[in-house]
């Protein structure tokens, strides 16, 4: 039988201070104190519903998402990593990631977290502009940002992500290209650089704020692209970029279409299995969203898995292209067979449109988007829905 895939595992933080007006993720701003004591309680008892699903298998990376995971104590975090490393094999260097917002932290708390096991810190930086800020709802300003990013470093964390956001109300390139300075200035590891969307269902969704137009926004990204490549960073996926040997491993797992397991409210996974006659089996789940459900549920000794899916045939090939294909030099084009079980031979029609379209590479190694595949991803994506 094929070795197991990698195993990530993903661990969901609901609450926030506020929630931001274009955020459309399972966050929840926290309007009492937060049940700390409980809720690792809940992910502690998550985590050994899924164990037999899992057993045996060591972990490679470790993802503590948001929300705002930083309002969690050291104490909390330091009993969830303890809990997880008592069930689960980490590693010798796994990759154990938290993500701090640079309002709810201070270098104590970073100290902790680092003496904890946390060896890898993502900031959620977003602009240094004062203004800008303001306008996007966040909760801390320029100069903490700042004081953050430098606390990170005196605490000893040496492999920082800064999450950076452009095309925000009323920007103009120049101001794109000043936060990008500034968060250069502090030498990243890793820097997530995306630009503001606006989603349904979001604050922004109900009353948008006047954005840049497309003429900014290609300098912006064009902008960006040009310093990044300048100050030694490579791009690898669609938004990220990495020095040598600097990129996400968990996020390169979700791209290379690994397992992993999601837990905390709202929170995904995805597991592999391999039957006795050899054929793969590709299984989703998620865990009920709202936090006061999750925790009830954990409370009375109840699973709080919301939903199971397989997944199979043309579906198993799109999501394993939705993946694969966000990143700058795609995948090898023989992992397509070995994550999802399927002959390349099911997608060899669409292939052929692809690059009879110029949207990916020629290669006989890699299934991979060319720059104009890149450009427009959506539309090459759309060839094989």
């Amino acid at each position: 039988m094929p070795a197991p895939l990698p195993l990530a595992l993903y661990v969901h933080v609901p609450w926030c201070v506020r929630k931001c007006p274009y955020c459309d993720f399972n966050s929840h701003p926290l309007r009492e104190p937060l049940p700390e004591a409980a809720f690792v309680d809940a992910l502690i008892a998550d985590l050994e519903h899924e164990l037999p699903r899992v057993w045996g298998r060591p972990l490679d990376t470790l993802f503590i998402g948001g929300g705002t995971p930083s309002l969690l104590s050291v104490a909390a975090i330091e009993r969830l990593l303890s809990a997880v490393r008592a069930r689960l094999r980490l590693r010798p260097g796994a990759e154990i990631t938290l993500e701090a917002n640079p309002g709810t932290v201070d270098q104590a708390r970073f100290h902790g977290y680092r003496e904890a096991g946390i060896n890898r810190l993502s900031l959620g930086v977003q602009s240094f502009d004062d203004h800008l800020l303001t306008a996007i709802g966040r909760i801390h300003n320029g100069r903490s940002a700042h004081a953050a990013i430098e606390a990170a470093r005196a605490a000893g964390f040496d492999n920082l992500n800064l999450d950076l956001m452009f095309g925000l109300p009323g920007q103009r390139p120049e101001g794109a290209e000043a936060d990008l300075d500034a968060a250069l200035s502090h030498a990243p590891e890793h820097l997530s650089r995306y630009q503001l969307t606006i989603e349904p269902n979001t604050a922004f969704g109900a009353a948008p704020p006047p954005l840049p137009d497309d003429e900014p926004l290609w300098q912006m990204h064009q902008l960006g692209r040009d310093r990044l490549e300048a100050a030694g960073y490579r791009p690898y996926e669609v938004s990220a970029w990495a020095r040598p040997g600097r990129q996400s491993r968990h996020n390169l797992n979700y791209w290379h279409f690994g397992d992993y397991l999601g837990i905390g409210p709202g929170a995904h996974g995805k597991l592999t299995h391999t039957t006795e006659q050899g054929v793969l089996q590709v299984e989703r789940h998620h865990r009920v969203r709202h936090p006061r459900d999750y925790l009830a549920r954990a409370a009375r000794g109840e699973a709080t898995t919301a939903g199971r899916e397989a997944i199979s045939g043309p579906a198993l090939a799109l999501e394993f292209l939705i993946n694969g294909l966000r990143l700058h030099d795609g995948v090898e084009r023989d992992l397509f067979s070995r994550r999802t079980g399927l002959p390349l031979a099911t997608i060899a029609a669409e292939l052929a449109e692809a690059q009879r379209r110029g949207l990916m590479r020629d290669d006989p190694d890699r299934l991979a988007p060319t720059e104009k595949g890149r450009r427009y991803l959506d539309d090459l994506l759309g060839l094989f829905v």
